[in-house]
């Protein structure tokens, strides 16, 4: 079934129904001292469900991608080769933007990050056979908030093992600060410390050329996230983690992928594009809770806090503001 502007109409997802979960103390005390929460089940198999078909959709090109062109060829291979991993694409397809939004992801922020939590970023990871992986990173080193708030959400969306390319975390590492680049710093000042040198080549999957795998072995042995269709991964902004290209011959690893923050930060990015004014948060989407600072209305109507009349929080609120069309960015 075709929508009006071409692209294929899915199942809403079922989340929006069911009962509020809680998350446990030991839940809590365990990202506390780890860096990382794996929830199990969280994500409705009907919902992984439609977001694996949507993501075929996206690759095989039955969905249209702005400023993409057509697959030339359905042969599987190189359709591969087209894209693994796709960004912000809840500036354009409401499949994206409703499971940004997921109402269960959303309950477990606020109790991580909340109760008032920015939704910031989603990206689609595909990962088929002999793609993906990234080396050692730290995510607040991408993206920054003021203060420091940043949260990542992984949503498997299939089984996950050391194959095909789970996520692999240090736990206790999100203790550590955001180590800079020699043309990039981060929040701090170079004479903040006493001691916090340059790292090179973040993200490569040259674990000789990635100087933060020297950071990496000053803990044990990290930690391969094994997990089924609809578990979800929440991480801290500095944790360092990584995954390796998948190596079996004939299955996906894909997951999608969201940032937030909390709502009363200041979130000075826009993925690579220019904003206007001291911050971005107008262009950032309020899931839960309320703010001082300005957010984005959900362009597709997803029922969030952005959508509710809330009650005036004692310090004042700024208008709501519109998000704009958004931009989306594809690697190989």
């Amino acid at each position: 079934m075709k929508t009006q502007n071409g692209t294929v109409a899915h199942p809403q997802p079922q989340a929006w129904d069911l009962p509020r979960y809680r998350v446990k103390v030991d839940e809590y005390k365990h990202y506390q001292r780890n860096g990382y929460l794996i929830v199990r089940g969280l994500v409705e198999q009907a919902d992984v469900e439609i977001m694996r078909t949507w993501g075929m959709d996206l690759l095989y090109g039955r969905i249209t991608i702005p400023g993409v062109a057509q697959p030339a060829t359905t042969d599987s291979q190189e359709l591969y080769k087209r894209f693994s991993r796709i960004h912000m694409l809840h500036r354009q397809f409401e499949t994206a933007e409703r499971y940004l939004l997921y109402p269960r992801v959303l309950d477990v922020l606020e109790a991580l990050i909340g109760p008032d939590v920015l939704a910031l970023q989603t990206m689609l990871f595909l990962n088929p056979p002999g793609q993906g992986g990234q080396g050692w990173h730290q995510d607040a080193y991408y993206i920054t908030t003021y203060p420091e708030t940043l949260i990542g959400v992984w949503i498997a969306l299939d089984h996950a093992d050391e194959a095909n390319g789970c996520l692999y975390v240090t736990p206790g590492s999100h203790t550590e600060p955001i180590y800079p680049t020699s043309d990039r710093d981060h929040l701090y000042a170079e004479d903040s410390f006493a001691d916090l040198g340059h790292v090179e080549q973040v993200s490569s999957l040259d674990d000789e050329a990635n100087t933060l795998t020297k950071v990496a072995k000053g803990y044990p042995d990290p930690t391969p996230c094994i997990v089924e269709p609809g578990d979800v991964i929440f991480f801290h902004s500095h944790l360092l983690h990584r995954s390796y290209p998948n190596r079996t011959p004939d299955r996906f690893r894909r997951a999608f992928v969201s940032h937030y923050c909390n709502a009363r930060a200041w979130v000075p990015w826009n993925h690579g594009k220019s904003w206007e004014g001291p911050a971005a948060n107008y262009l950032h989407i309020l899931g839960r809770g309320n703010t001082h600072l300005p957010f984005a209305q959900p362009q597709f109507g997803t029922p969030c806090a952005a959508t509710h009349e809330r009650a005036d929080n004692g310090v004042g609120s700024l208008p709501m503001m519109g998000s704009d069309d958004g931009d989306m960015v594809f690697t190989q």
